[in-house]
């Protein structure tokens, strides 16, 4: 087998808001683990509540990390988190460096995301339209729990209230003032790379018109809610991926925040339907080599 990805420390996979390792058959990380694997990497999907804030997702984490050091014989591990799994990701780093090597975030939302404060001025939480969505969102969260194939942990209680703030503009920043390590100084620059011990990534993508609605993605419907979710976007218009605005992702070493790819795209999903061009999995097999040459 190649160990050209073969990374010092074990990769930890964190997913985002209503999450999850392996529904049935269908993995969240859609063909990246095997790909991984395949160059020699040690990756541990984990599993935290679906819905609920960073601190408490970040806290579950570190429960995850300790099992994952204490199965792999590893001192410290690399989190690569996905949309709010960054933010939870970053968490977990603050609170314990010296278990975590570096902090990965994927299309995360490390200022907050207009989308979530397009939701929080038109469906509060103590509306009709709020309670409705709530509804709905703990009935997927409850059934997704069922179909989990891939976590066989205790259950996490469900907080949509909680994880919806937690992605507001308002609640990062409140989120970063706590937890700053790694941020632009600047809006749209780069951070610090090694924050206590800990090195810092990021990258994500926008949607592009004439790439991302073409190719497979003409078959994915996650891709079509993506363009109906970037409607929601007015300070970064036409400069999203449909959930995180371009800038808003940026956290430590920047490698790209123009990939052309949707929200979704970036962790190839749905099932590989992904637009014109796109390689997602390309990055995160990049993203282990960069990994194992920095000697982490």
């Amino acid at each position: 087998m190649s160990q050209s990805l073969a990374t010092r420390y074990p990769l930890v996979l964190v997913p985002g808001m209503l999450g999850f390792v392996r529904v049935g058959f269908f993995p969240y990380w859609y063909g990246i683990i095997p790909a991984l694997r395949a160059g020699g990497a040690r990756v541990f999907p984990v599993q935290v509540a679906p819905l609920d804030s960073n601190e408490v997702r970040g806290e579950q984490l570190l429960a995850q990390i300790e099992r994952v050091l204490r199965e792999s014989g590893a001192e410290k591990v690399n989190l690569i988190g996905h949309s709010q799994g960054s933010l939870t990701a970053r968490y977990a780093a603050a609170k314990c460096p010296e278990w975590v090597a570096s902090v990965t975030s994927v299309a995360g939302p490390n200022h907050g995301s207009e989308l979530a404060d397009h939701i929080h001025t038109h469906y509060p939480a103590d509306s009709v339209k709020g309670r409705l969505m709530s509804a709905v969102f703990h009935l997927v969260a409850w059934v997704m729990g069922l179909l989990e194939t891939g976590y066989r942990g205790p259950r996490f209680k469900a907080d949509l209230q909680a994880s919806h703030h937690s992605l507001t503009s308002a609640g990062v920043a409140l989120f970063n003032r706590q937890y700053p390590q790694g941020l632009p100084q600047e809006w749209g620059g780069q951070g610090m790379e090694e924050v206590n011990g800990v090195r810092y990534y990021s990258w994500s993508g926008t949607l592009q018109p004439g790439k991302t609605d073409r190719g497979r993605n003409l078959l994915d419907g996650t891709h079509r809610s993506c363009r109906l979710f970037a409607r929601s976007f007015v300070r970064k218009k036409g400069q999203c991926d449909g959930m995180v605005g371009r800038y808003s992702s940026h956290l430590g070493t920047v490698i790209g925040d123009d990939y052309a790819l949707d929200h979704f795209d970036i962790v190839n999903q749905s099932m590989g339907l992904v637009g014109k061009g796109a390689e997602p999995i390309r990055l995160f097999v990049e993203h282990a080599r960069r990994l194992k040459a920095a000697g982490v």
